[in-house]
């Protein structure tokens, strides 16, 4: 008989320190999760791996409303993957009432009724602090949160005496304070359909969206100060503000109502009325697709970093985002909307989503995240 010799069983090296961590970081977020769950060394490796990531795309959060809120959509722009997130309980106030959720200065959620005030401002809102209601009753004001406060201004109703009313919740004392009233030339279009809401450091802007009429409500000094004009020029009839990568923007269209040539972005220079530079034209193309089967009825715009998400308010399953890279590089792509269902209203926002924000998803016995890619 001959004796075979066989040579031993050759093991795969694993793959573990430098180079595991430099494959992690090529990862796009969703699809890092799951490997935190193969052991405690990948878990390490997975958030050493973050830090080397040069940037963290901000989600996009949809919220189809219903007769409740019950499911979150989110995406992903580094993956370009939607989520989604099932709320099992929908957010009651005290009166044992659902309130509907609404969303202002793109990172931040609210509910407003009379006995309650409520707010999110987490990555993927799990988390609401709740307050009494303002004194002034409202129903479509802008509110917006300056630091470690949150201001709430305008939209009071028609039996209220001021409805240029401006109250701001302090967060740290838990407590409102009744500040200056917004500027008179407000008064007609004091609501947040007719204005928009951009905040730089210690300072709200409001712009009112048709004339680009702007004033400024710092929440140190209490004051306003204005107006200034953020219309870039003459051929730009509708604009809206934000902050991209902590830069005052405007976003424009360009023509007339009925017939939009063009979608724009502007950068504001250092001081507010020193002028302003563009950054970026939208793609024809994209236009078209805003645009849809109908025309532009309003713009709304969810910025968040370096992202703005921009969509009419009239075609439900387009968005198109721009990406700024290195300060004035646009980047355009269009993006279809995975939350449309049938006519339903949604409320957009923002968030910078990081791995512990997952993780908490998960874990919550109030909610259900599903990593299935949409």
């Amino acid at each position: 008989m001959v004796a075979i010799k066989r040579e031993p069983k050759q093991e795969e090296a694993p793959i573990h320190g430098d180079v595991l961590e430099t494959i992690f970081s090529f990862v796009p977020l969703i699809e890092l999760f799951p490997s935190c769950h193969v052991s405690k060394s990948w878990n390490k490796t997975v958030f050493s791996s973050l830090t080397h990531v040069r940037q963290i795309k901000p989600w996009l959060i949809v919220l189809p409303q219903t007769s409740r809120v019950t499911t979150a959509h989110a995406y992903d722009p580094r993956s370009h993957a939607w989520l989604k997130i099932t709320k099992h309980q929908p957010l009651i106030n005290k009166t044992h009432e659902i309130s509907a959720v609404r969303s202002s200065h793109s990172t931040l959620l609210y509910t407003l009724s009379p006995s309650e005030f409520a707010f999110s401002l987490d990555a993927l809102h799990l988390e609401w602090h709740k307050a009494v209601s303002p004194r002034v009753w409202r129903t479509d004001p802008i509110v917006a949160r300056v630091g470690n406060h949150v201001v709430v201004a305008g939209g009071a109703c028609d039996f209220e005496d001021d409805p240029l009313a401006v109250e701001m919740y302090d967060m740290e004392s838990r407590g409102w304070i009744t500040c200056q009233s917004m500027p008179m030339i407000l008064k007609t279009s004091s609501a947040s359909s007719w204005l928009s809401v951009a905040v730089v450091g210690e300072t709200m802007l409001v712009t009112e969206k048709n004339s680009g009429v702007t004033y400024t409500f710092n929440t140190i000094a209490m004051k306003w100060e204005g107006p200034y004009d953020l219309r870039p020029d003459e051929s730009v009839f509708y604009t809206v503000t934000g902050t991209l990568s902590e830069k005052l923007t405007v976003a424009g269209l360009v023509g007339e109502a009925g017939n939009v040539r063009e979608v724009k972005l502007w950068a504001v220079k250092e001081e507010i009325g020193s002028g302003m530079e563009e950054i970026g034209s939208m793609p024809k193309e994209m236009v078209e697709k805003l645009k849809g089967d109908s025309e532009f009825g309003s713009v709304e715009a969810i910025w968040v970093g370096n992202l703005v998400y921009l969509r009419n308010t009239l075609v439900l399953d387009e968005l198109v985002v721009c990406e700024v890279v290195n300060g004035n590089l646009c980047e355009w792509r269009s993006v279809k909307n995975a939350a449309v269902d049938g006519g339903t209203r949604m409320v957009f926002c923002g968030g910078d989503v990081k791995m512990e924000d997952l993780q908490r998803a998960v874990l919550s016995e109030k909610q259900t995240f599903s990593m299935k890619q949409m």
